[in-house]
């Protein structure tokens, strides 16, 4: 098990991710932390924002109850913040905020109000350092995600297809696009690290078709590989049937089944991964503990489906699955962005 213990290597890595979300001496940064993040993330970026001479303060909650039937995880659905107007404001008086929440802000139902303030947010995404490390945002990732998003933005219709089975039509007419890539120094906005990804949250009854799991694809919610594929059915958004001979789709469909709440059955988002550092086989190599997938929800090439929450259909819930497969062609109005795995044109 690799140990989690502040190292000098690891403090230079959080400079340099922050040094490219433009962090300024004078600058009055907020860590915000719970009582269940964990703590090297945390000194890890009060010690980078302060080589970088901003003057960091430490906002730390307590990690709320549980309150569902089932564990929650990975949802990017922080609610440790449960609303309180005293923290909301005192991030708001923040220029540049470190999320170290264990879930993470970036759905946060209190995002909006920090946002509007003007702050920017870096998810450090709860992962070991080496992690983060491996992972330091490249610039020339930008100009690529932003080509992803336009596609997404531009298309009418998405489909994707694989050699087992996946057959997915998605309509992406005035579908919430957007693309994020390990870093921002936009005002009023979130990125996370580990970044490189393109996602769109598709209105209402716009997804139809079927989603096969292959072997080697992932269910980040278990934090773990599919080893006997899975069938979903999904009609008008919602999944109505879950087939499979192993203990894979068995999992799945009882998981699915706990919340007892439709919603936790329909699209979330619909997206791929665009970063070419990001391992799909790394998750293999770390302890349940010390990993929250993200590296596997932005490989390169990857298409990622995920179930739950989505805003622009008017859906919430914490039920939730992010499910990066192998291997699928993505294609926007009859355009390539995702041939058997690979990024195409100007995503490569």
């Amino acid at each position: 098990m690799l140990t989690e213990r502040v190292q000098r290597n690891w403090v230079e890595a959080f400079i340099e991710v922050f040094s490219l979300c433009g962090v300024e001496a004078g600058e009055t940064a907020a860590v915000l932390s719970e009582s269940q993040s964990r703590s090297v993330n945390v000194q890890l970026s009060e010690l980078a924002l302060a080589e970088l001479g901003a003057q960091p303060v430490h906002i730390v909650v307590p990690t709320p109850p549980a309150s569902a039937p089932v564990p929650v995880r990975s949802t990017g659905a922080s609610s440790a913040i449960a609303g309180s107007e005293v923290v909301i404001a005192a991030l708001s008086a923040c220029t540049i905020i470190a999320d170290c929440t264990v879930e993470g802000l970036l759905h946060a139902s209190e995002l909006p109000a920090i946002l509007k303030s003007g702050a920017r947010v870096l998810m450090v995404s709860d992962e070991h350092p080496e992690t983060l490390e491996r992972l330091i945002p490249r610039i020339d990732i930008q100009p690529k995600v932003a080509a992803g998003v336009k596609l997404m933005k531009d298309a009418s219709e998405m489909r994707v297809t694989s050699d087992a089975g996946t057959d997915l039509t998605v309509d992406m007419q005035r579908a919430f696009a957007a693309g994020g890539c390990g870093w921002t120094t936009r005002t009023g906005d979130i990125s996370h690290w580990p970044g490189g990804l393109c996602a769109a949250f598709p209105r209402a009854g716009c997804v139809n078709g079927t989603i096969v799991m292959d072997k080697g694809d992932m269910n980040l919610t278990f934090k773990r590989y599919v080893e006997t594929p899975i069938t979903l059915t999904i009609e008008n958004d919602y999944v109505v049937d879950i087939t499979g001979d192993g203990l894979d789709a068995e999992l799945f469909e009882s998981y699915m089944a706990a919340w007892d709440d439709r919603d936790a059955y329909a699209t979330s988002h619909v997206g791929w991964g665009m970063n070419p550092q990001a391992r799909w086989d790394a998750f293999n190599l770390y302890d349940k503990s010390q990993t929250n997938g993200t590296e596997q929800r932005v490989f390169a090439g990857n298409f990622l489906y995920s179930t739950g929450a989505n805003p622009s259909a008017g859906r919430h819930t914490l039920g939730h699955f992010d499910l990066p497969m192998r291997n699928c062609t993505i294609a926007l109005d009859g355009h390539l962005a995702v041939e058997r795995g690979v990024l195409q044109g100007d995503l490569a």
